[in-house]
């Protein structure tokens, strides 16, 4: 069993954690640029919260997976999986609170009034945005940075038996 659960917990992983982090690290440039009325990338935008979001709901399932697995292989007290699940809660915890909510405000700019939301309209810079857009892309950042080190813990395993 325990190889099945690795074997779905590496697969959601992969495929979740990898859309997320690109859409979330996407969103904030081509949003600025339609807000500065550089390009019509509203669209776009758009699309990148809804690829983070999907991808998000599916992502809830690695820690799920990472205990099932944990517990079959009887490290669910190991340093290295408590401190992988703690950072993953972290990393959960700045998407639900601070990248998902960022990007739907910064939609609603977007899409008041229709101004940013029909091609050829001339959006106006929108300086409110501004803070909230560099709080993603530091955010998202973060994020990115914390499932990196999830990652090496998982394969360098501080005290495995394994000795890798």
């Amino acid at each position: 069993m325990a190889k099945l659960f690795l074997t779905l917990h590496v697969l959601v992983a992969v495929l979740a954690v990898g859309p997320v982090t690109v859409a979330a690290s996407l969103f904030p440039g081509r949003a600025r640029k339609t807000l500065q009325g550089w390009s019509e990338q509203g669209p776009e935008a758009r699309l990148l919260h809804r690829v983070t979001k999907v991808y998000a709901a599916i992502g809830a399932a690695i820690p799920f997976l990472g205990i099932l697995t944990a517990v079959a292989m009887g490290v669910v007290r190991d340093a290295w999986v408590v401190t992988s699940l703690v950072l993953t809660a972290v990393a959960a915890g700045l998407l639900l609170a601070r990248i998902i909510p960022g990007q739907e405000e910064v939609l609603a700019v977007l899409n008041e009034d229709g101004r940013h939301s029909r091609p050829g309209t001339q959006p106006s810079a929108d300086g409110d945005t501004e803070p909230v857009l560099r709080m993603l892309s530091l955010t998202t950042g973060v994020f990115s940075l914390l499932w990196a080190v999830v990652l090496v813990l998982m394969i360098v395993r501080p005290g495995s038996s394994t000795g890798a």
